[in-house]
């Protein structure tokens, strides 16, 4: 059985998405939106997609589609998400997931009444090189953690962008800021309890710098720096008692790549082989539809980012630390298909 699948937006993030999509045998790429036909219809041609939709809720009424793919911007993700599972698709949706944690909580609660798998596409957490850091904290390699250290920056230069209006929930923070943030709850295994964040506001009041650190209940940190006018720039040090870990391409990883463990004085090369960097997540929506298998990122998961990504804003806004409250105890979970 296949996944078949369409695409709601002609977004450039796509041409990282469809090759996975159409070199699997448990997928098809079978149709693709825009709110432009023209656009959509010259992305078919480009791609091979046998069917082109003028509109949104046009491929959403398509019974032919088995899950959507949004990358849409980050403030429609809610809307659609929603309207996606009503109409009987699953969905992997851009990160951030949503503005908000009440958003998710409404996005899950819709997922749940329809039966659908709603999972959002941090591609990172599922390379090979994620799971073996994962793997090498958790056993004792480098100690307790202390300290986790990250930054995502680079140089947008294109006018008129969607991540520099803040409408549509642009800014640093949420379009790379939430990937070390991310990044430091995955290695902690816990959820922050303080937050502070700090920023330097671009003219269309986004933040274009934001530098921002993190209090875990074990008493590690994490701290990190995020940006659109600074040279490209992604790396994380995990820094335990006994030693450090660096892993020099975190988020974007290949298909080898190498970590260096470093304990005393010595230095150890660790070799990782992965797949190609957006496979993991479509094959993971698959085993979750097609297998009944858990997402590996659960709304529960993406609802602690995001409420993380929330608390350092509203910190930089008001110049104070804020706490974040525990999760709720009925966890947010990916709702199970039917």
């Amino acid at each position: 059985m296949k996944l078949r699948w369409g695409i709601l937006g002609v977004a450039r993030i796509n041409r990282a998405l469809i090759p996975p999509l159409q070199a699997s045998d448990r997928h098809a790429l079978v149709g693709i939106a825009s709110r432009e036909r023209a656009r959509a219809e010259a992305a078919a041609r480009e791609w091979g997609i046998p069917r082109a939709h003028g509109s949104y809720r046009e491929l959403l009424a398509d019974p032919e589609i088995d899950a959507v793919y949004i990358p849409l911007p980050n403030a429609l993700h809610e809307e659609w998400t929603v309207e996606a599972v009503r109409a009987g698709k699953h969905v992997l949706c851009e990160k951030p997931l949503a503005l908000e944690p009440a958003a998710i909580d409404r996005m899950a609660a819709a997922a749940s009444a329809a039966g659908r798998i709603v999972a959002e596409a941090f591609m990172y957490r599922h390379h090979e090189q994620t799971l073996r850091v994962k793997r090498l904290v958790d056993s004792g390699k480098i100690g307790r953690v202390r300290l986790v250290r990250g930054c995502f920056t680079f140089d947008l230069t294109r006018e008129g962008d969607v991540r520099l209006d803040p409408a549509l929930g642009g800014g640093s923070l949420w379009d790379v800021g939430c990937y070390p943030v991310s990044y430091a709850r995955v290695v902690l295994g816990e959820e922050p309890v303080e937050a502070f964040g700090w920023q330097v506001l671009g003219a269309t009041g986004i933040d274009e710098t934001f530098a921002g650190q993190l209090h875990f209940p074990s008493g590690a940190c994490a701290q990190f720096d995020s940006g659109f006018k600074a040279p490209f720039r992604t790396e994380i040090e995990i820094v335990g008692s006994d030693g450090a870990l660096h892993i020099g391409r975190p988020f974007k990883p290949g298909a080898r790549e190498e970590l260096v463990l470093r304990r005393g004085d010595q230095s150890e090369a660790i070799a990782v082989d992965g797949q190609s960097l957006y496979a993991g997540e479509v094959e993971d929506l698959a085993d979750a539809v097609l297998l009944g298998k858990t997402p590996r990122i659960s709304l529960a998961d993406s609802r602690a980012n995001c409420a993380a990504l929330v608390a350092l804003l509203e910190s930089a806004r008001t110049g104070r630390v804020v706490s974040l409250p525990p999760p709720p105890p009925t966890r947010t979970d990916s709702a199970r298909a039917r």
